[in-house]
């Protein structure tokens, strides 16, 4: 079973691979898995962020059609 995402997690991993970057304390073989890792959760991030706003926007359409 696949784990539940953490968007907390997630961002948190993102500037652990950003700090390493900067750093330069990765191994250039560490470097593409990386830079991959960092682009796949970027891109949950986003999409779950949109997720999010999509339904903020879907209750407050409903709070304002109760009105």
């Amino acid at each position: 079973m696949a784990k539940k995402f953490s968007y907390s997690e997630a961002t948190q991993e993102i500037e652990g691979i950003i700090e390493q970057l900067e750093a330069g304390d990765l191994e250039i073989d560490e470097l593409s898995t990386k830079v991959k890792r960092a682009s796949q959760l970027i891109k949950k991030c986003k999409d779950h962020l949109k997720s999010t706003e999509d339904k903020v926007n879907e209750i407050l359409d409903e709070e304002q059609e109760d009105d």
